[in-house]
C-alpha cells in the first residue's frame, strides 16, 4: 500500500478555453506517463477522447488520470469547463481532496470559473490558482491576480511567483519565497538561478505582500513580521500550507502549459502546499437512514471500507463502469462491498484505475484513490459504499435542475422503444437529464441543462445505440374552463326501425375557484332518471371534459349538477344517457364564456446586480409578474410568476442577457387566464384539427 501522506487528490476547474485540459496533458507528457504532448484542437487529447468532445474541441465529460511527481501520486479529474455540464463538476468534487483553478491570462475569470470557485467554496477544498497562457499575446499577471480577488473573496489569491516576461518573452518564473528564477527549456526542464536584475525590487515588493499573507493568519509569526524578524523559509512555507488547507489563501503560480513553462514549480505547489487525505482529516458521514447518527471515517488503508460513488459511465459493449473516491479503508478485485444507499450488496471482478479512456487493472487501492469497477447491478452516482460489518453513508452532490426541455421522438417509424431504452441508459450516466411523459400531450419530453447538452446526448445517443431523435418544442399544455353559469338541455333520440336510443339529461354548469377541480351533483328527485343511468350521464361528461370542447384541451374548474331529465321504458340505455350527458356539457360549456388557462411557472434568477435591471424588464416583456427580489452578496435572487409558453427559449435569453452569468430555476406554480390573443390563437390551431377529423 502506498503511503496515503504522499497521495494528492485534486479537480482542475475553469472556464471553457482556460487551458486546463491543455494542462493536465502537460502533466502527462512531463511526467512521461504521455509519450507525446496530446492536444485538444488535433483530437489527439488523452483526456477529451469522447468524438463529441473532439467535434466541440471542448470537455464535455469529467476524465481521471494519475502520475507519479517527486514521490508523490497525483490523481486528478479533469472536469468540463461548459456551462452545459457543470453538474459533472459538482458532482466530482465530492471525490477530491483539493483543486487546482486555471485561469486565462487574457480573458481572465469567467462564468464557469466563477461558478466552479463557488462549488469548491461550498465543500471547503482548498485551492490553488494557475494564471496559464502566459505566452499569449496581451498575457497579464498582474491584471488577472486584480481581476481574481475582486471576483473572490476567499480565499485570498496570494502570488507565490511572478512570472519572467510575458507573451513571446515569457520564459520562467521568480519563485518569492526562496526568490530564486526558475528558467524553463523546450522539455520543461528547469534551471535555476540568480533573480534578473531588473525583477529583484519587484521581487522584493511581491514577497513583502506574500509573506505578510502568510503571517496574518498564524500569531507567532505575526509578531516576527511586526517586529522585523527575519522568518525562515521553511516557518513559511509551513504556514502557508496550513492557510491554503484552512481556506484563507490560495496560492497562485504563472504558467503556460503548452510550452511546459512553470509546470514543475507548479506540481512542487501541489505537493508541497496541497493536503493529502491525511491533511483533510476524517471523513464524516452518518448511519444509513439516520442522519442525525455520526459515523466517521479515518483516512487510513486499515480504517474500514468507505466510498462514494461519483460517475457512471455506461457502454452498450463493456458495460456499466462505476467511478469512486475511496475515502478509508483498502480494496483488492475480486471482492465487494454494501451499497449503503440501497442497502444491496455488491460484488466485482476486477478493479481499476482510470488514465483517461483507458482502464488499468490494478491489484490493490485506498485512501485519496479514484477507481473504477465494471458491472454492478445496483448502484449509481451518489451512492455511497462501505464495509458491510461496519456501514456509513456519505453527503453526496444533489443534481441540478434541468433548465430546458424538448419533446422527443423517432427519427425512423418503429425505432420508438430503442429511442426510450437508449435515453433511459443515458439517464444513469448523466443525471441531469430527465425523462418524462406529459399525459395531456401525450409527448415524451427530455429535460437537460441546455441546447448544447441535449445535442451532444443526442450525439452520443446516435453513436452509442444507433437510432436517430428528433427534438421538437413541447405543447404547451392549455386547459379549458368557464366563467359564466347556465342551465341546459340534452336530449338524445333516435329511432332506426328497431329499437331506438332515447336520453334526455338537464344540467346546470357553472365555475369553480382555480384549482378545485371537478364536481358532479346528482340532484334528481322523482327517479325522472332511473339510478343505474345516472353514472352514464356522469361519465360522458368527463369524457368531454377530458377532450376539450373549443381547443381539445381538457376542462377544468367547473360543477355539474344533473337537475331533470326523462327516459324511455324500452329505447333508454346507458349509451344514450352517455351521449345525452355529453351533449349538454358542451351546449352549456358555449354559453358560459369559454376561456383558456395557461400554465404558470415559478421562476427564479440569480443574477450579478449590474444584470437586475435587464432581467427585470425581460421577466415583465414575457408577461411576468415580480414577486420580489433577495440580495445574496453579490448576487441577486429574483422570483417571478411568468406563463410557461413565454419561457420555452428562456435559457439562451440569459445567458444572452448576462453573458452565462445568470442561472434560473423553474417549477410549476399554477394555472392563470390566458389573455385574449392566447386563447384565440390556441382555438383557432385547434379548428383545422377539428375539421379533419
Amino acid at each position: 500500500m502506498k503511503d496515503v501522506a504522499k497521495q494528492r487528490t485534486i479537480a482542475l476547474l475553469s472556464h471553457g478555453g482556460a487551458g486546463k485540459t491543455s494542462l493536465a496533458e502537460s502533466f502527462l507528457f512531463l511526467t512521461k506517463v504521455s509519450t507525446r504532448l496530446g492536444s485538444v484542437t488535433d483530437g489527439t487529447s488523452v483526456l477529451d477522447f469522447e468524438p463529441e468532445e473532439i467535434k466541440r474541441k471542448n470537455s464535455l465529460n469529467s476524465a481521471f488520470h494519475s502520475f507519479p511527481w517527486k514521490k508523490h501520486q497525483i490523481t486528478f479529474v479533469d472536469t468540463p469547463g461548459g456551462e452545459n455540464f457543470l453538474n459533472d463538476t459538482r458532482t466530482v468534487l465530492y471525490g477530491v481532496d483539493s483543486a487546482v483553478v486555471v485561469v486565462d491570462s487574457v480573458d481572465m475569470v469567467k462564468v464557469s470559473t466563477e461558478k466552479g470557485w463557488f462549488f469548491a467554496d461550498a465543500l471547503n477544498l482548498p485551492r490553488l490558482v494557475v494564471i496559464n497562457k502566459m505566452d499569449r499575446e496581451r498575457a497579464d499577471f498582474y491584471k488577472t491576480l486584480e481581476n481574481i480577488n475582486e471576483s473572490f473573496t476567499s480565499p485570498k489569491a496570494i502570488a507565490v511567483a511572478i512570472p519572467i516576461g510575458a507573451e513571446d518573452s515569457f520564459s520562467g518564473l521568480v519563485d518569492l519565497l526562496t526568490l530564486k528564477a526558475h528558467l524553463y527549456d523546450k522539455t520543461g526542464k528547469a534551471t535555476i538561478e540568480d533573480i534578473p536584475a531588473n525583477l529583484e525590487s519587484q521581487a522584493a515588493e511581491w514577497r513583502e505582500k506574500l509573506v505578510e499573507a502568510i503571517c496574518e493568519n498564524d500569531d507567532v509569526l505575526i509578531e516576527k513580521f511586526l517586529e522585523g524578524e527575519e522568518i525562515s523559509v521553511e516557518a513559511l512555507e509551513e504556514a502557508l500550507k496550513k492557510s491554503v488547507l484552512a481556506g484563507h489563501l490560495a496560492p497562485v503560480v504563472p504558467c503556460s502549459g503548452l510550452k511546459l513553462i512553470g509546470l514543475s514549480y507548479l506540481l512542487d505547489c501541489v505537493v508541497t502546499r496541497l493536503p493529502s487525505p491525511i491533511d483533510r482529516g476524517d471523513v464524516h458521514g452518518h448511519l444509513p437512514g439516520n442522519p442525525e447518527a455520526a459515523a466517521v471515517r479515518a483516512p487510513s488503508p486499515e480504517a474500514p471500507f468507505g466510498a462514494l460513488v461519483i460517475k457512471t459511465i455506461v457502454d452498450p459493449f463493456a458495460g456499466q463502469l462505476t467511478v469512486f473516491r475511496i475515502f478509508s479503508g483498502s480494496l483488492t478485485p475480486d471482492s465487494g462491498f454494501q451499497n449503503v444507499t440501497r442497502n444491496q450488496k455488491e460484488r466485482f471482478g476486477q478493479l481499476f484505475a482510470l488514465e483517461g479512456k483507458a482502464q488499468k487493472a490494478i491489484e490493490l487501492a485506498g485512501p485519496g484513490d479514484i477507481v473504477a469497477v465494471s458491472k454492478l447491478k445496483n448502484t449509481l452516482t451518489g451512492d455511497s459504499l462501505s464495509d458491510e460489518t461496519s456501514q456509513a453513508a456519505f453527503t453526496a452532490s444533489t443534481p441540478m435542475v434541468p433548465v430546458v426541455s424538448f419533446a422527443v421522438e423517432a427519427k425512423n417509424k418503429g425505432d420508438e422503444e430503442k429511442v426510450f431504452a437508449a435515453i433511459n441508459k443515458m439517464t444513469l450516466e448523466d443525471v441531469t437529464l430527465r425523462l418524462t411523459r406529459n399525459n395531456q400531450t401525450k409527448e415524451m419530453i427530455l429535460s437537460g441543462m441546455g441546447q448544447v447538452h441535449l445535442d451532444a446526448t443526442l450525439e452520443k445517443i446516435k453513436r452509442k445505440y444507433n437510432v436517430d431523435i428528433v427534438l421538437k418544442a413541447p405543447k404547451v399544455a392549455f386547459k379549458e374552463t368557464i366563467k359564466g353559469k347556465t342551465k341546459v338541455q340534452g336530449k338524445y333520440k333516435k329511432q332506426t326501425g328497431g329499437k331506438g336510443q332515447y336520453g334526455d339529461a338537464v344540467i346546470e354548469l357553472e365555475p369553480l375557484p382555480r384549482g378545485s377541480g371537478f364536481i358532479f351533483e346528482d340532484k334528481i328527485v322523482g327517479g325522472v332518471i332511473p339510478r343505474q343511468y345516472i353514472p352514464a350521464v356522469e361519465k360522458g361528461i368527463v369524457e368531454t371534459m377530458a377532450n376539450g370542447v373549443v381547443s381539445g384541451n381538457p376542462v377544468v374548474d367547473c360543477k355539474v349538477s344533473l337537475v331533470f331529465g326523462s327516459y324511455h321504458d324500452v329505447d333508454s340505455s346507458e349509451m344514450a344517457f352517455k351521449i345525452a350527458g355529453s351533449m349538454a356539457f358542451k351546449k352549456a360549456f358555449m354559453e358560459c364564456s369559454p376561456t383558456i388557462l395557461e400554465p404558470v411557472m415559478l421562476l427564479t434568477v440569480t443574477v450579478p446586480d449590474e444584470f437586475m435591471g435587464d432581467v427585470m424588464g425581460d421577466i415583465s416583456s414575457r408577461r411576468g409578474k415580480l414577486l420580489g427580489t433577495e440580495s445574496h452578496g453579490k448576487k441577486q435572487v429574483i422570483n417571478a410568476h411568468v406563463p410557461q409558453m413565454e419561457l420555452l427559449t428562456y435559457s439562451p435569453a440569459l445567458t444572452s442577457m448576462t453573458g452565462g452569468r445568470g442561472s434560473f430555476s423553474l417549477e410549476f406554480a399554477h394555472y392563470d387566464d390566458a389573455p385574449a390573443q392566447v386563447r384565440d390563437k390556441v382555438i383557432s390551431e385547434f379548428k383545422p384539427q377539428e375539421e379533419k377529423e
